[in-house]
């Protein structure tokens, strides 16, 4: 075993006893907060798979989030609460026996979202750019629409409550794990190095033997998988899985995320994550009303956090058009480089701080 590797695991055990500590430790908002920041760090990964390593332009991720939130919602909802929730039309007799735990819904939801992918793959994937874009985002909106209007399967527009709700700040953050380990696996494998090249160029890739339709299905397929895997603990998390709780809009997060963390970059991908979905919560402040010396300061109103968030936004994509990490990863090789130039600055120069 080499020393890279040690440390990677090193740091995945040192991470997953965290959660489980901090899972005892933190209230529910924070845990609810961070479990968000794994979710959507899984599902930005399963984005970035496809628009960042492969060159795709794909717009259909709340489509795979919401097949894989709604067989988690269908199959792990206890029997005997289902014909409350079911009040208008009772859930279909083929399905409404059927409980499954939720490790085994989750695996289900990201297999369905992954032979969705494959079917609508054929045809969508001969297309490029933004027709390729639309074409997805068509897919996201349909799967939304079909879902609600089948109303003994997923309940129409009432969604599905009493969805046994998943806090356990060390089951997400496995599953994140997993995510990414898998995904520095792929990206590192003959598949990886294929996936480069069609983004580089799809001619010359060609020319090299590689075949362009079989990597692009692949890539669209294991990205469906995981946002399925990303959508059914998203419905976890809420405890309750709507429709409206998969509008296309809901991509725009994701692609955001990648963009900001850096197409090809699965280190800047989590990092974003967290980033923006902790800046988003700790910029609530803005959307409350705010009165200084007996005034009201009328700025402060409910909208102005997403004006700040996107403003801070601008900010950072100016000074870093490639995003936080462009196409490079984090190592600890970088981490130690970043301490020397730190410890070199001149207010820590002889290991102790100036004026010492």
């Amino acid at each position: 075993m080499n020393k890279k590797t040690l440390h990677s695991i090193i740091a995945i055990a040192a991470i997953l006893a965290a959660a489980w500590i901090l899972n005892g430790i933190l209230d529910s908002y924070v845990r609810r907060v961070l479990n968000l920041c794994a979710i959507y760090a899984i599902i930005s990964l399963s984005l970035n798979l496809v628009n960042g390593f492969t060159g795709m332009f794909s717009l259909g991720q709340a489509g795979f989030m919401a097949i894989g939130a709604y067989t988690v919602a269908i199959f792990t909802v206890p029997v005997e609460l289902r014909a409350a929730g079911f009040y208008l039309e009772p859930m279909n007799p083929l399905i409404a026996g059927i409980e499954l735990p939720l490790l085994a819904a989750l695996i289900l939801g990201g297999l369905l979202s992954a032979t969705f992918a494959f079917i609508i793959g054929f045809p969508v994937l001969r297309l490029r750019g933004d027709y390729l874009a639309i074409a997805t985002l068509g897919f996201s909106e349909i799967i939304r629409i079909i879902f609600t209007n089948t109303q003994s399967i997923t309940n129409g527009a009432l969604g599905i409550k009493n969805v046994p709700a998943l806090s356990n700040m060390f089951f997400i953050y496995l599953a994140a794990i997993i995510t990414i380990v898998f995904m520095r696996l792929l990206i590192s494998s003959s598949y990886g190095r294929a996936f480069k090249a069609i983004r580089e160029d799809e001619i010359v890739a060609e020319a090299m033997g590689i075949n362009l339709f079989k990597h692009k299905i692949m890539s669209f397929v294991i990205s469906a998988f995981f946002a399925g895997i990303g959508g059914g603990l998203y419905g976890a998390l809420l405890g309750t899985v709507d429709p409206k709780n998969f509008m296309f809009t809901l991509t725009y997060n994701f692609v955001l995320i990648i963009v900001l963390g850096g197409l090809g970059s699965i280190s800047g991908t989590v990092i974003a994550s967290f980033i923006i979905t902790i800046g988003m919560e700790w910029l609530r402040f803005f959307d409350d009303e705010l009165v200084l010396f007996g005034f009201k300061v009328p700025i402060f109103r409910p909208g102005l956090r997403m004006v700040v968030f996107s403003v801070l936004l601008m900010v950072i994509v100016l000074f870093f058009q490639k995003g936080l990490m462009g196409q490079k990863e984090l190592s600890f090789d970088m981490l130690r480089q970043a301490a020397a130039r730190v410890k070199g600055l001149p207010l820590f120069k002889n290991g102790r701080r100036k004026g010492e």
